[in-house]
């Protein structure tokens, strides 16, 4: 595969602490390799729980680049390590980028146009698992600090500047983020969190359709993920059907709860994010946004249009999987499970959701188990040094361009920063067209090669605001 370069006007170099025939070529010629090493990158069939391969691929990138490593466990489902422009050692508060190891599997493999683990490079794109969500959002970062390291190792420094690779985001296993907060969140001395969240999308604006709108996550909701099980006795044979078995009284109480309209709620977050559009919008719809409260009557039923709107404004519950263990097709099984990822809006009960479930399912016989639930954690304010640099480096770098707070309807691993009341703040910043987004945890991943510079440039604009 012929290596692509994105050529920068930089006096580049490779800080090697390794034999340069092994090193990894990150930049020569003037030239930035980062479609090449994502391409690479991507190559490693990192699955939640086998992450060691892509993480040496990444820690040796970091050493060989003169970053400082402070590894936090070195194992499948436990490999984890900081790399920082100046040792952790000096206590220095900390700017932190934040970014996950492992990807979700690749499905069926006949789906995808390129097998999902060949980092193909075409034209315009890099292909495969985990392009977008987080490789590539890890490689921007990587090389900005690896850029940042560049301009700023020699001097005294008011902020270190810190890249951190974690495992098992996609299972939130215990030897990812929480082993990391849990044993090294003093060490690390983080000051603020910046972690994967939305590029822009423009066309969101009528009035200015090519306004590219960056959404800075200052929360997102939180994830509580159930399994629900049945077992009813009955005949085992399908010729006889029963008036009630296991299957179909599992599925007559998920039609109860899943054709439920989801109730919108209007909070704090979502409601600020109505006037931030109002402010951007002109005219009579610009007027109501403003007003989102007064005018519910009108916005409501606009919010149900749109997916991912209608996830800002409710509790949102999907069927992930349904299941009896029974593979004959003339057997009535008498046990079904079902699994719910249902996300949580800020400030939600978890007791009184299950409650409403149990209500919804209408089946005493049902039976509710958490399988894994976050903690509710208290939004981070956007109106810090790092949010408001951060808005501002996007809007130097992207012409025709706004920045506004959001909440996110995804969890990630930013939200156990915030629960010991780290500023954390998500945001992938890069213009991409929304068809992308709809290949994560898809078939036929990919991002656009060309964004991946200016992504990186964006990070870098933001530590530079930082430390001057």
């Amino acid at each position: 595969m012929a290596i692509l370069f994105v050529t920068l006007q930089l006096n580049c170099r490779l800080y090697a602490s390794s034999s340069p025939e092994n090193a990894t070529i990150l930049y020569e010629n003037n030239a930035y390799n980062i479609q090449e090493i994502l391409s690479k990158y991507i190559q490693i069939e990192s699955l939640s729980g086998e992450e060691s391969k892509a993480g040496e691929f990444l820690r040796k990138i970091c050493v060989e680049n003169g970053l400082y490593i402070t590894q936090m466990g070195e194992t499948d489902g436990n490999y984890n390590f900081t790399a920082s422009i100046v040792p952790l050692d000096k206590n220095l508060p900390n700017i932190v980028f934040l970014n996950h190891l492992d990807v979700i599997p690749a499905g069926d493999l006949d789906q995808w146009q390129y097998p999902p683990f060949s980092g193909e490079v075409t034209e315009t794109e890099i292909w495969g698992r985990g392009a977008f969500d987080n490789k590539g959002t890890a490689i921007m970062q990587l090389f900005s600090i690896i850029e940042i390291a560049k301009r700023y190792k020699q001097q005294h420094l008011p902020y270190n500047v810190t890249f951190l690779p974690v495992s098992c985001e996609e299972t939130q296993c215990e030897g990812g983020i929480k082993f990391v907060v849990e044993n090294y969140l003093e060490i690390i001395n983080p000051a603020v969190v910046i972690g994967e969240g939305p590029p822009a999308i423009q066309g969101l604006i009528e009035n200015q359709p090519e306004l590219a709108l960056f959404g800075i996550s200052v929360a997102q909701k939180r994830a509580l993920w159930l399994q629900l099980k049945l077992e009813l006795k009955t005949i085992g044979h399908s010729s006889v059907t029963p008036a009630a078995y296991a299957n179909k009284e599992m599925v007559i109480a998920l039609n109860n709860l899943l054709e439920k309209k989801s109730k919108i709620k209007y909070n704090s977050l979502n409601v600020d994010l109505l006037k931030q559009f109002g402010h951007l919008n002109k005219g009579l719809k610009g007027f109501v946004l403003k007003h989102p409260r007064f005018f519910k009557p009108l916005i409501t039923p606009k919010l149900r249009k749109d997916p991912v709107l209608l996830a800002l404004f409710s509790n949102t519950i999907t069927l992930t999987n349904l299941s009896d263990g029974n593979d004959k097709i003339n057997v009535i099984s008498d046990k079904v499970t079902a699994i719910l990822d249902c996300r949580l809006l800020p400030n939600e009960s978890t007791e009184k959701f299950i409650k409403y479930i149990k209500r919804s399912l209408n089946n005493k016989n049902i039976s509710i188990e958490i399988i894994q639930e976050m903690k509710p954690v208290p939004p981070s304010s956007d109106d810090t040094m790092f949010f408001n640099n951060l808005k501002k480096a996007i809007e130097l770098e992207h012409d025709n361009s706004k920045s506004v707070a959001v909440l996110l309807p995804n969890a990630n691993d930013t939200s156990f920063f915030r629960e010991h009341g780290i500023p954390a703040y998500s945001s992938v910043p890069v213009k991409i067209e929304r068809k992308y987004l709809e290949y994560i945890h898809n078939h036929n991943e990919r991002i656009p090669k060309d964004i991946l510079t200016k992504g990186m440039n964006t990070y870098v604009s933001f530590v530079e605001l930082c430390l001057n």
